[in-house]
């Protein structure tokens, strides 16, 4: 199936691209850079200009398009609500929209379904009343421009259309909670205002797997609520991060204070949305993650760890790939030369699990010994590599290998802690930060010169 996307680019549109790829489909996308897109962007893909929302789009961009997934829009958290922002808030939506359905209209073949993301925020205020698809229109600035949002996409006639109203989508790297993270990490998280409003949320894997169920399930149409099946208040909210994170959760944000901070845009915080996926689980649809607590397991598991993910596609597949991964001296061309790298020998001939590799190397002129295990071996799928001895608390490497579109993409996670504790980590995080990212800035090089391919995505996180 060939896709087209908008907000190709955004926390929730990345892991779509990926997910279609990787499952087969072909994905064109409209951004303003295609030359910055395909740098950031792991995946084949095949990007076109779209200068602005209010500009037309190119008909070539919908030559053989199947199904379209609109997901661009400025961001609604991302400052005060001036008059200014709130017209950029609406035109995004609006003018985006019917930019975009009227390049469909042009197409003499126009695609089987349109897929456009909308909020939870058309409900408006919704109180202690649960509220599911069927649930009027509500007050206030969101509630409006999601209504004008969903008039625009009720314009493209003929094809199947969908509405996939998102509550709060929560994932480590992106949306409302990496915002949060960082507070409640420090022990200074706890409910906003009386902490009774209620909460609509959804775990990303599960927005995104909802977007593809949508585009692949003919009997998906009209309004979709994008929300696990169990909202929750906003205290509730707030002391499962805080247990997530083995944090305390009790500090309170005053409801004066939050209005004092963003104005007008405190809505998002203050009211209530305590909304239900009726008709979404009735089509068919199954989450994941459909309780908060288990939605926070997963993002946190990690959460005492620094994280780097990286992604990269090679167009060539792994029966070539893998074995250069596979030798262990093959690790000095992928280290760059200011750290000295030098294996010293391994515990056997051949890579196999419960292979020990022994190097050294020279981090700011300090000379350090290093030994790995590896800990799993699966050839041409992935391997995984902790330290045994080092510098690191703790060191734990995963590489992954998957055939996409007659390439490879290939997956980096290292999960890493620092000595010393609390004091280690504030102190030596910046330089530690820098020099992970610098290496593996390097290996993406290498691996580009090597084998060819773009994409280079990701960074190290607390």
């Amino acid at each position: 199936m060939r896709i087209l996307m908008t907000g190709a680019t955004g926390f929730i549109g990345k892991r779509l691209l990926a997910r279609l790829v990787c499952e087969g489909h072909s994905v064109a996308a409209l951004v303003r850079s295609p030359e910055e897109a395909r740098a950031g962007t792991a995946y084949p893909c095949q990007f076109f200009e779209w200068q602005g929302f209010d500009s037309p789009i190119p008909v070539e961009a919908l030559e053989g398009v199947e199904g379209v997934v609109h997901l661009a829009g400025e961001n609604i958290a991302g400052g005060r609500w001036t008059r200014a922002r709130k017209d950029k808030i609406l035109d995004s939506r609006v003018l985006g929209t019917r930019s975009l359905v009227e390049a469909i209209r042009k197409t003499s073949t126009p695609p089987q379904v349109l897929i456009s993301a909308s909020a939870v925020g058309y409900y408006g205020d919704t109180g202690d009343a649960p509220m599911d698809e069927t649930g009027p229109k509500g007050t206030g600035f969101l509630s409006d421009v999601c209504d004008a949002w969903e008039r625009e996409v009720e314009e493209a006639k003929g094809i199947r259309r969908v509405i996939s109203r998102f509550g709060m989508v929560l994932g480590e790297e992106g949306g409302a909670l990496s915002k949060l993270l960082p507070l409640f990490k420090s022990g200074l998280g706890g409910p906003v205002s009386s902490g009774k409003q209620w909460v609509s949320w959804i775990h990303v894997d599960d927005a995104v797997s909802l977007l593809l169920w949508a585009l692949e399930t003919p009997s998906a149409q009209g309004v979709l609520n994008a929300v696990a099946p169990e909202p929750v208040t906003n205290a509730h909210f707030g002391k499962e991060l805080g247990g997530a994170l083995h944090r305390p959760a009790k500090v309170p944000a005053p409801a004066f204070a939050v209005k004092l901070l963003m104005g007008e845009a405190a809505s998002l915080v203050l009211d209530s949305s305590r909304v239900l996926p009726s008709r979404t689980m009735d089509l068919g649809f199954r989450f994941k993650y459909p309780t908060l607590e288990g939605a926070f397991a997963e993002i946190a598991r990690h959460a005492c760890y620094q994280v780097l993910q990286r992604e990269q596609f090679v167009p060539v597949p792994i029966e070539r790939v893998f074995p250069f991964f596979s030798e262990a001296k093959n690790l000095e061309e992928l280290t760059p030369a200011w750290l000295h790298f030098e294996i010293l020998g391994t515990s056997t001939p051949e890579m196999q699990e419960g292979t020990l590799i022994d190097y050294r190397l020279r981090l700011h002129g300090v000379p350090l010994k290093w030994q790995s295990r590896i800990e799993e071996w699966k050839p041409d799928q992935r391997f995984v590599d902790v330290q045994v001895k080092g510098p690191y608390r703790d060191w734990h490497h995963t590489h992954e290998f998957q055939t996409v579109a007659g390439g490879t993409l290939l997956r980096d996670k290292v999960r890493f802690r620092l000595p010393g504790g609390l004091l280690g980590r504030c102190l030596g995080r910046p330089f530690v930060d820098a020099d992970v990212k610098k290496i593996f800035d390097y290996r993406a090089k290498i691996i580009r010169q090597r084998f060819g391919g773009t994409g280079n995505l990701g960074g190290a996180t607390a």
